[in-house]
């Protein structure tokens, strides 16, 4: 059985507080756009993960879908398989694809071999595999709060709009991301400005807090955040901890044309999911 994992958005970030365990406390909007992988996985004599496209850096044996699978085979009796990946959306780039791969090879799992898990089953155990996973099993707009696994739901709508996503190739890890933060609560929530202010307004308003961090360090990416409203984007932001930024246009805006204004040696992806 085949699916497609796809990447998503951050709308707005604020970084809250840090958390007596290390962590910190989150809340964002959790957007699902178009940008995907392919998820393949088939019975075989032993159980094995090998991927193509886009080099997936470490030990195969420690990729995400496999612990998905070997996660799920403690509790649930499943035959030995082969899963397959061809990675297609930029890792590293704030766009949660390995979080994607994971949580889809849970739910291709669960039926293929019928096991019948429903939704919060599901949710729990992509917890157990990193913090954006859980939104991949329902894999619609939510607001996250908490460490991101934590769902409320969100009115936002953002049909009549097109969407442009550039990664720079540039990789940003976990650590250069939370470096330069200094959580705070914000004036206005999150979802306080997406659910009470139009999209036009949000330049002003909606915050990613890693931009303050990875900028200074990477100008490229905050030039890139800058082109995007030079190409008209009525919002722009890095999703995320980076690198990856999107722009929103409006919908009679000629996206391909947009598109191709940009360095050929970026990875470009248009349209929401």
């Amino acid at each position: 059985m085949i699916s497609f994992p796809n990447a998503k958005i951050n709308l707005g970030l604020d970084v809250i507080s840090r958390r007596s365990d290390g962590f910190h406390n989150i809340s964002s909007v959790f957007l699902p756009v178009d940008w995907k992988d392919a998820l393949e996985i088939v019975p075989a004599a032993e159980t094995t993960f090998e991927s193509y496209g886009i080099h997936i850096p470490g030990n195969p044996d420690s990729n995400l879908c496999l612990k998905a699978y070997h996660l799920l085979a403690k509790d649930y009796p499943m035959p030995t398989v082969r899963i397959i990946l061809e990675k297609i959306i930029p890792i590293g780039a704030g766009l949660g694809g390995g979080s994607a791969d994971a949580s889809f090879t849970l739910k291709l799992l669960n039926e293929q071999f019928d096991l019948q898990l429903e939704v919060a089953v599901l949710e729990s155990y992509a917890a157990r595999l990193g913090s954006d996973c859980p939104f991949f099993i329902k894999n619609t707009p939510i607001l996250a709060t908490g460490t991101g696994t934590t769902f409320e739901s969100v009115n936002v709508d953002l049909s009549g709009y097109q969407i442009l996503l550039v990664n720079p190739n540039i990789h940003i890890g976990t650590a250069e991301a939370y470096a330069g933060i200094s959580p705070r609560v914000p004036e206005l929530s999150v979802k306080e400005i997406i659910e009470n202010y139009e999209i036009k307004a949000w330049k002003g308003l909606l915050k990613n807090d890693f931009e303050a961090s990875i900028f200074p360090n990477h100008p490229e990416i905050s030039k890139l955040k800058e082109d995007m409203y030079k190409a008209g984007a009525v919002y722009a932001s890095m999703s995320g901890s980076g690198a990856t930024v999107y722009g929103i246009f409006e919908g009679d805006q000629k996206i391909e044309q947009i598109k191709e204004g940009f360095s050929d040696s970026y990875l470009k992806h248009s349209s929401l999911l």
